[in-house]
């Protein structure tokens, strides 16, 4: 019996509006379109960039190579590369069809425009102000909370643009995320007309294989996907290689775009390569390989609903659950194994921080992949978590809310303190 109508469509909603394209890391991205719209409501190249980000923002930013810049890092590069070259009509692809000529002109750009970057006092975690200046004009854009949410415009101190930061449904007509559960997601994943997913998920699998060849393929970063499969060739291996070398490619400058989940594009290749990885190997059919991935994303997005877009709490932890709960249904589990694999994932690997976008959040997340097999296996062989065995409670739906309230909640103070040490020196 399919599941019913009105999460049916929600599931279908969330789906479409989550798993997007994007090039490059998602917030030195997020810098990128902020000033490409800014310059196009200035209606001239800047002369002048002020970049002013919340902590997490700096954080993921700091260290990433932005692509389309010439292996540059940093938010400088970010909003240069977006005012001087980025499309602002497309949102997370905004500096995917930069010229070469672009590129080459970048340095000198940046060389004689000064670009101040400030930290931003927020109360949002995801908060950007972008203020352009040409000759007597200026323009700035502001966007919070997700990465392409632009809340407010102005022009000379005319506002074109002003909004409640705060996305409300009933206003963008968002969907009801509060709709999401474990049981709910695995009856969609197995009742679903996947001809309604089948375009989102075959450019899932497209993407995010071509970026996870490209980079066993190439030299990037630690090379943690190469590493591994010099270490052993087994299918589990394979399953934390192949994602860790999409990881490997897109920190380290890869231009080649991805579909992201939750707005990250690590977790976006944590929740779908492993599980194509094993489907390949189990010569799963079409849909069965559609329904694992259901699986995963969705019970990634689920994870992450109470956790927010950027966290202290590495997100390959969340995604990382997904995959091994799509691994499980690959491997025969229904709703009891996947609600089990999730719940024992969340109990090992929870607490492990994020410092910011960069070449060991490949390594990162493979070992939130190992992690989320080795959930199902446990429950495999007998043994699980119960409540009372650390954050774990009973009941998978009130488990991931307590490690939500860990993530959004408790680390708050972790947050602060390492964006701090990582900013003492520099933004």
């Amino acid at each position: 019996m399919k599941a019913n109508q009105d999460i049916y469509r929600t599931y279908i909603r969330i789906l479409e509006r989550e798993l997007i394209s994007a090039m490059g890391c998602t917030e030195p991205i997020a810098v990128a379109y902020c000033a490409a719209y800014a310059r196009s409501v200035l209606g001239a190249v800047p002369e002048r960039i002020v970049v002013e980000a919340s902590g997490n923002i700096i954080k993921n930013v700091k260290s990433v190579i932005v692509p389309n810049t010439g292996g540059r890092k940093g938010i400088a590069a970010a909003a240069c590369i977006g005012v001087l070259a980025g499309d602002e009509k497309s949102a997370l692809e905004v500096i995917s069809h930069v010229s070469q000529d672009a590129i080459e002109q970048l340095g000198d750009y940046m060389e004689k425009t000064p670009v101040d970057v400030k930290a931003l006092n927020s109360e949002h975690i995801l908060d950007l102000i972008v203020t352009v200046f040409a000759g007597d004009d200026h323009a700035s854009v502001r966007i919070a909370n997700e990465h392409t949410n632009i809340i407010r415009a102005e022009r000379n101190g005319e506002v074109l643009l002003n909004k409640d930061p705060d996305i409300k449904k009933d206003e963008e007509d968002i969907p009801d995320y509060s709709l999401l559960s474990v049981k709910d997601i695995c009856d969609f994943a197995l009742t679903c007309n996947t001809e309604d997913v089948k375009d989102v998920l075959d450019r899932q699998i497209s993407q995010n294989t071509a970026i996870a060849d490209e980079g066993l393929r190439g030299n990037y970063g630690a090379n943690i996907g190469k590493v591994l499969l010099k270490t052993n060739n087994d299918l589990r291996t394979r399953a934390k290689a192949y994602a860790a070398a999409g990881s490997d490619a897109r920190m380290n400058g890869c231009e080649l775009p991805v579909v992201i989940c939750s707005g990250s594009g690590n977790q976006g290749m944590t929740a779908s390569l492993p599980v194509i990885t094993y489907a390949r190997e189990l010569k799963c059919s079409e849909d069965k390989l559609y329904r694992a991935l259901l699986i995963s994303n969705l019970i990634t997005i689920r994870l992450k609903t109470g956790i927010g877009r950027l966290s202290a709490y590495c997100g390959a932890v969340s995604a990382g659950a997904g995959a091994g709960a799509g691994i499980a249904y690959l491997l025969g589990g229904g709703t009891k194994e996947i609600s089990h694999t999730i719940v024992n994932t969340l109990a090992i690997t929870s607490g492990i921080v994020c410092d910011g976008a960069k070449s060991s959040c490949a390594a990162k997340i493979a070992t939130a992949v190992d992690t989320g097999i080795f959930g199902y296996e446990m429950y495999e062989n007998g043994q699980q978590f119960y409540g009372g065995d650390g954050l774990v409670v009973k009941g998978v739906e009130k488990s991931i809310d307590q490690f939500a309230r860990l993530a959004r909640i408790g680390m708050r103070d972790t947050d602060r303190e390492i964006i701090l040490m990582m900013t003492e020196e520099e933004c």
